[in-house]
């Protein structure tokens, strides 16, 4: 069930007014809310201890009122299970990278799934002390992304030609997307409206091998399994040259990440939403500096038609960044919402 019902227009590709909105990294270090709990709390107990991920996503819904509430999680969990030692200091860290005996005696999905009830609790939790007129999504790492970081590959303009290692192709295909599939499963069953699957690293994969092997792949394991309950980000810009994204991946809805071309975009798509992509950087400038971007970007938005943005969730094409002024925030989401109520 799609509870908000702006965020319900959107995925059936329904014209309206006023677009959903609510940002990634949301509940983060940028918000006071979050910063006092990280006073008191560690980022893991922050995640694992459901009660807590609950307060932590609570807060900018409560404070900024976003249409959507977004498990407070991080995607690296799984990677736990293959027995590799999550750090955060303050970023992720392994003590050793991922190789091929954290894959050879895997153990059963089932007990995978356990390890991470923390977030379907979380799940449940939050639901509850959220209004009837919020959404709540659940999220996941995208395959590449999460072997990117167990391997330690870090330099994102780094290609990697996965073809030519048979251990990387083994861990994608026939560890982490079982894993992922599973953890999708129960994030929809403890009550997520959808489940995000955040890829950013996949940036690194050449563009022909992404659109050829890699999304086919997912499409098949992942997106349509779960036709119109999954939504996908990646930074990989070949995403753009499908002519119809969430047609073709039987997708929800996916993100824009690029800051030019959005309009456009909406104009050629005709099902699920596409989310974006208003910059994180802009949003972080001093108020007046801010004010200038994004009169820029709400004029362009306005200046098309309820049936040119149908899909539209006003959103950033990446995650809220830290030191960004909460002031912009509350300024962007008021200001949307009384521009686009015509």
């Amino acid at each position: 069930m799609i509870r908000n019902k702006k965020f319900k227009n959107a995925i059936n590709h329904h014209k309206q007014n006023v677009p959903p909105i609510w940002f990634m990294r949301q509940a983060g270090r940028y918000h006071k809310h979050y910063q006092k709990l990280r006073k008191k709390y560690k980022f893991e107990e922050l995640c694992k201890i459901p009660e807590l991920a609950t307060e932590t996503a609570m807060g900018p819904i409560d404070e900024f009122d976003f249409d959507i509430a977004i498990l407070f999680s991080d995607i690296l969990f799984p990677l736990e299970s293959l027995g590799l030692d999550l750090k955060y200091v303050p970023g992720p860290t392994f003590s050793e990278n991922i190789k091929p005996k954290h894959i050879k005696d895997l153990r059963s999905l089932e007990e995978i799934d356990s390890d991470l009830k923390f977030q379907s609790d979380a799940i449940k939790l939050t639901r509850k002390e959220l209004s009837n007129d919020k959404s709540l999504v659940g999220f996941v790492g995208g395959p590449w992304t999460l072997l990117s970081f167990a391997a330690g590959i870090k330099n994102e303009l780094q290609i990697i030609n996965v073809e030519q290692n048979k251990f990387f192709e083994k861990a994608l295909y026939n560890v982490l997307i079982p894993i992922i599939k599973q953890s999708i499963k129960s994030q929809l069953d403890a009550g997520a409206d959808i489940v995000y699957i955040f890829d950013t690293n996949a940036v690194q994969l050449e563009k022909k091998y992404f659109i050829k092997n890699y999304l086919n792949k997912l499409k098949k394991e992942l997106f349509l399994p779960f036709k119109k309950r999954v939504a996908y980000f990646t930074k990989n810009d070949a995403i753009n040259s499908i002519a119809d994204v969430n047609k073709e991946l039987s997708l929800a809805g996916y993100v824009f990440n690029s800051l030019n071309g959005l309009s456009q975009k909406l104009k050629t798509n005709k099902t699920g939403f596409i989310q974006g992509n208003f910059s994180p950087v802009s949003l972080k400038k001093e108020h007046s500096d801010f004010l200038n971007d994004y009169k820029i970007f709400k004029d362009k938005m306005l200046s098309m038609t309820n049936e040119d943005t149908a899909g539209w969730i006003c959103s950033l094409n990446h995650g809220v960044l830290p030191k960004t002024p909460e002031k912009n925030v509350k300024y962007f989401i008021d200001d949307i919402r009384n521009s686009f109520d015509r």
